[in-house]
């Protein structure tokens, strides 16, 4: 009897350390896979041309706070970008100068230094171009030119002293294009490693057995496609409605009505080529739980919608419920860490002079 619960003890444990060894295997093996198509987050986002410097970074962040960059002195790049809500705002489409609805979702500034280029449509090639466009932006921040810009920012000493002090070797710092070197280095550094990142580095623990199956989802339908590399998106240009167009599939999972706004052409608008025609840069899925609503109209507000629109619109496939909660759980997976100093608000340093001050006109 002994020798038979002996043998009975030992079978069952024989079992257990097989299907523990087949479980890791499994876990090599999707690693191994997922090593094809991602990479882990860098500590930082370099640019050669745009050496990241300490004193750089802290006058792009207080450069980031400060709403003077706005003709009304309301409305700071945080404003649109929020650094405590992931870099977005959650808005359908975000509130500018004077009340004015802008056409296109606000992306997060998280990780987006990783992008093939900026916006939507691409139209700027790298961080440090896009910080400089809403500025001047009639319906965004709308500062009517890049001098009276700078002319603001040198009626505030310390902002002289600044930008010195980040651009030493240069006879005259105080340019507008340094403000966008400046903003382009702190959003260098605002990344937001996750725990995916731990799985990729060799911890195949650090996602659940739901998380895995999502991953493994996410690749084998198609997903990777668009969303992959380092930000897992943000490398390319896509047609949004390769079978579908995307506005019949986005219009059963419209909850909330938003402003009429006319049919957004993508790329085409940028490049006037007519393949561009409904072409988008594909998003970072990373932080995609935090950053609602989705697509470039902020028109779907539930992650699981937009999973579903987005198999039936780019890869013409019907996905399961089950399906769609695995790949959900995914990508859930992708919410990050946000930086501390990110979080840590500057205080803004103080103006001598009385004018030239905001205006709301």
């Amino acid at each position: 009897m002994r020798k038979v619960l002996l043998g009975a003890v030992l079978l069952a444990g024989g079992i257990s350390i097989y299907a523990k060894a087949n479980t890791q295997s499994e876990d090599e093996k999707l690693l191994t896979q997922a090593r094809q198509f991602f990479a882990p987050l860098p500590s930082v986002v370099e640019n050669p041309n745009n050496p990241i410097t300490s004193e750089k970074v802290m006058l792009g962040k207080t450069l980031f706070y400060d709403p003077r960059l706005s003709k009304s002195g309301v409305i700071s790049c945080n404003t649109c970008h929020n650094l405590a809500t992931y870099g977005v705002d959650n808005l359908p489409t975000s509130i500018g100068h004077r009340w004015a609805i802008g056409p296109r979702n606000a992306p997060s500034v998280y990780n987006a230094a990783l992008h093939i280029a900026q916006f939507w449509d691409g139209r700027a090639k790298d961080v440090e171009e896009q910080a400089l466009g809403p500025i001047l932006n009639p319906i965004e921040m709308a500062m009517p030119s890049e001098k009276e810009v700078l002319q603001r920012l040198k009626s505030i000493p310390e902002y002289v002293e600044m930008f010195k002090k980040a651009f030493p070797n240069e006879k005259d710092p105080l340019r507008y294009e340094n403000v966008g070197k400046a903003i382009g280095a702190f959003e260098r550094t605002l990344v937001t490693p996750s725990r995916f990142d731990e799985f990729l580095k060799g911890n195949t623990s650090a996602l659940t057995n739901e998380e895995k199956k999502g991953l493994k989802l996410f690749i084998e339908v198609g997903c990777v496609a668009c969303h992959s590399g380092t930000a897992v998106g943000g490398n390319g240009f896509f047609k949004f409605g390769q079978f579908v167009d995307y506005w019949k599939a986005t219009a059963p999972y419209v909850t909330l009505d938003k402003p009429t706004i006319p049919v957004d052409l993508g790329r085409f608008g940028v490049t006037h080529k007519e393949e561009d025609m409904f072409v988008f840069k594909a998003p970072s899925l990373r932080n995609i739980e935090k950053t609602y609503p989705y697509f470039h109209d902020g028109s779907v507000w539930n992650l699981e919608d937009a999973v579903r629109i987005m198999a039936k619109t780019q890869l013409n496939k019907e996905l399961t419920n089950e399906e769609i909660k695995y790949i959900t759980a995914f990508l859930k997976s992708l919410t990050g860490q946000i930086p501390k100093q990110a979080l840590e608000v500057p205080v803004l340093p103080a103006s001598t002079e009385s004018t030239p001050r905001p205006r709301a006109d």
